[in-house]
């Protein structure tokens, strides 16, 4: 390996405890989403950290999309450091949002706490992690190859925890990801330090409603209940299409094993009476419930039609219709991602995939992620096929209580991010 290589990866090694601040400072913004708090506070942050190291930012707010109100304003930032040559920008972009914090911690969710080399908060891991390490990366890469070609973007977005509309997706249709603008995209989500991420599966949401008529509960023969209209959908779903799907394989590289088939959640089933306020003491009325509604996150394949993937789900509506003379429903789709997949010989893979075998001497591993996040807009929106996720950390620990990103893992992965930045913008690879 180069001497100037070896000298980056020792100033990345030097940069450990300003890492962990780093870090640490990310996390103890709690911009919890739902509703999206503190959004503007950690783009203020990182809008002092980067403007402070040469780098021109923008503050975007995505007016009018899911969730924006000036409540909880969808604000992202946008950081670009110009080299001192023409040539392609390489763009790291991270989510800025974490999801709500959930029972059984043991540690402060939000107070960064460092402990056997393990930095614990809610987001740690997803993703701020994988943002303080795209900084770090950048910062020292800056520091060993100042007389770069091109440009270097980072990239502190919204929402992307409940879909992405107020970030990504925002900043997709404003020409931020157009290929004419940016050539590489690397998401640090936490997918571990040896793997290149190429794509994810895709997502079909619906919400199926039965409908019934109300009654008296003493006189159910008098109604219709709409709960036992979705009971039998339910047992037929059973019988029939979750079968079907677990049959059905993939040849991504998806992880985990369970994920490289089609996969279908109920994420919820609500029936009858709204459900009462917390503290009330009185009695449900009895009445036979007239209508029942359930939301199902249908996870689908690169090989599998979205057409396909919501008739298998009308035609079991249809076949409980065609056999319980009352039934009625409704189906209305509420959300859809396209599966995407980078090629795997596009140049942000080769690059970060050489750079990991250099610093981990160890062949890196491809994989798919079992559930979606903004490469879809950025491919799908932006246009822009040469986009990976790459990021340290273990994805199993993503949403969890007790998350925590490990910094040994958060140094190894900043200085393949610094290495491949030397291939893309120097022309010095890291295998030679």
């Amino acid at each position: 390996m180069e001497k100037m290589h070896l000298a980056f990866m020792e100033k990345v090694d030097g940069k450990r405890d300003e890492l962990i601040a780093l870090t640490q400072d990310l996390i103890r913004i709690p911009t919890l989403n739902p509703p999206g708090e503190f959004y503007r506070d950690i783009c203020e942050f990182l809008d002092k950290r980067l403007s402070g190291r040469g780098f021109t930012t923008e503050m975007v707010r995505a007016f009018g999309t899911p969730g924006d109100s000036d409540k909880y304003p969808r604000w992202n930032i946008v950081a670009r450091r110009e080299g001192r040559h023409a040539g392609e920008c390489v763009h790291f972009n991270s989510h800025i949002d974490v999801v709500e914090v959930g029972q059984g911690w043991t540690m402060d969710p939000f107070g960064g706490e460092l402990k056997d080399g393990k930095i614990y908060g809610r987001g740690s891991c997803d993703m701020k992690g994988g943002l303080a390490t795209s900084i770090i990366a950048v910062e020292a890469f800056l520091e060993t190859w100042p007389d770069f070609d091109g440009a270097i973007e980072i990239s502190g977005t919204a929402d992307e925890e409940t879909g992405g509309f107020g970030g990504v997706a925002y900043l997709s249709e404003k020409g931020f990801f157009s290929p004419e603008k940016v050539q590489h995209v690397i998401i640090p989500e936490p997918l571990h330090k040896d793997r290149v991420c190429l794509g994810h599966r895709g997502v079909f949401w619906a919400e199926i409603e039965t409908h019934g008529r109300i009654a008296h509960g003493s006189m159910p023969f008098l109604g219709d209940c709409a709960v036992r209209h979705m009971g039998a959908v339910m047992a037929e779903m059973e019988a029939s299409l979750f079968p079907a799907l677990a049959a059905k394989r993939t040849d991504m590289p998806v992880i985990p094993e369970g994920a490289k088939q089609s996969t279908m959640n109920i994420n919820s089933i609500h029936g009858g009476q709204v459900e009462p306020e917390a503290g009330f003491t009185g009695l449900p009325s009895p009445v036979v419930p007239d209508r029942c509604k359930m939301i199902v996150d249908r996870r689908f394949l690169l090989e599998e039609n979205i057409e396909d993937v919501e008739s298998e789900i009308r035609d079991v509506l249809e076949k409980v219709k065609s056999e319980r003379p009352t039934f009625k429903y409704d189906m209305k789709e509420i959300h859809r991602v396209i599966p995407t997949m980078t090629a795997k010989d596009a140049p942000v893979v080769s690059t970060v995939a050489a750079a990991i075998e250099a610093v981990m001497d160890k062949k890196p591993e491809y994989v798919v992620s079992p559930g979606t996040y903004d490469q879809k807009h950025i491919d799908r929106i932006g246009r822009m096929k040469n986009c990976i996720a790459y990021g340290p950390g273990i994805l199993d620990l993503a949403h969890q209580p007790d998350e925590y990103i490990e910094v040994g893992d958060m140094l190894d992965s900043a200085k393949v991010m610094g290495l491949a930045l030397a291939e893309l913008l120097t022309g010095n690879p890291a295998a030679n």
